[in-house]
Formats: C-alpha cells, sequence, structure tokens
C-alpha cells in the first residue's frame, strides 16, 4: 500500500498574506499536488495531510515567525486541495512529521510500505520527514515539481541530499 504526503500546504505558507509566505514560486507546485491528490484518491490509495500546528509560544518561532498555530486560520490546508473524509491529518509541532505525532502507528494500521511527498519546505520540513521516512525504511518518492521552498538554492541542495544520501527516487 502507498500513501501521498501532502506537506505544510497550509494557508500561513502559501498565501500571500500568510505569516511565512514561501513566494511566489511556492504557489506554482499547488495544480501539481492537487493532480497528484487527485490520482491517490481515484486510485483509493492514502492521502496524509502532514500540518504544521504550534502553540502561541512555541520555541520555533525563535528562529522564524509565528506561524502555523493552532486553531487559526494560518493553519488551515489552502482551500483549493481537496481534503475527504478518508485522509488522514497530522499535526505537527517540529519540522518532521513524527516528531511527536501517531504518525508511525498510523502507517503501520494502513499497511503503507511507500511514502511519495509533495508540499513546502523541500530545505525543512520535506526534507525532514523524507529522512526520518528513510530511516525507517520506507520507499520515498519525492515529485520535484510539487516541492518548493522559499530558497531556491536550499531546494536544490536538498533534492540532491533526499537522492544521494537518503536513497529517496525524485521523479
Amino acid at each position: 500500500m502507498k500513501a501521498l504526503f501532502v506537506i505544510d500546504m497550509i494557508k500561513d505558507f502559501l498565501e500571500e498574506e500568510g505569516a511565512l509566505y514561501c513566494g511566489d514560486t511556492s504557489r506554482l507546485i499547488i495544480p501539481f499536488v492537487k493532480q497528484k491528490i487527485d490520482e491517490f484518491h481515484e486510485n483509493a490509495d492514502v492521502v496524509v495531510y502532514i500540518c504544521d500546528s504550534h502553540k502561541k509560544e512555541d520555541l520555533e518561532f525563535e528562529m522564524f515567525p509565528k506561524h502555523g498555530i493552532s486553531g487559526t486560520r494560518g493553519a488551515e490546508i489552502i482551500d483549493v486541495l481537496p481534503v475527504e473524509k478518508s485522509d488522514i491529518i497530522i499535526r505537527k509541532t517540529r519540522f518532521s512529521a513524527f516528531y511527536n505525532t501517531n504518525l508511525d502507528r498510523v502507517l503501520a494500521e494502513k499497511g503503507i510500505k511507500e511514502v511519495h511527498a509533495v508540499g513546502v519546505c523541500t530545505s525543512i520540513c520535506v526534507m525532514d520527514t523524507v529522512g526520518d521516512l528513510r530511516n525507517r525504511d520506507y520507499k520515498v518518492i519525492v515529485y520535484k515539481h510539487g516541492v518548493a521552498d522559499f530558497d531556491q538554492e536550499a531546494h536544490e541542495f536538498s533534492l540532491k541530499r533526499m537522492e544521494k544520501t537518503y536513497g529517496a527516487r525524485i521523479v
């Protein structure tokens, strides 16, 4: 069984007025991400939305502006992406979707062996989640047309690292 991870496609990252807007280039991946979600839904595969969800006093805000605060509009998945009742939403407080979440259990219960990844930011939450997936021996595919970053140099480095160091397939 396979799953699509839709990483941090939330309003604070993808809307111009968002607290930590990833830039105009990040919006270019939205049609591709939607297409992948639709494909996974059509094939009855698992779709997992991974969403930043911080407390107001989160220590991460010493490094980044306040964003993805639980219960706020900014922490919501962008409106154009289809969320179905069967989809799983994992709310995370750190870069990796595995840190202090029940993601390990969810994947085991669903029998997931392969994960496809899209979302933002390539150099932070995407790369850290992919690294943790590979450390758990999941087969991982990252769609280069489905990931984006506010830093193009870091984006390119992260794609190379995920492929060369983690062994993810970049397509």
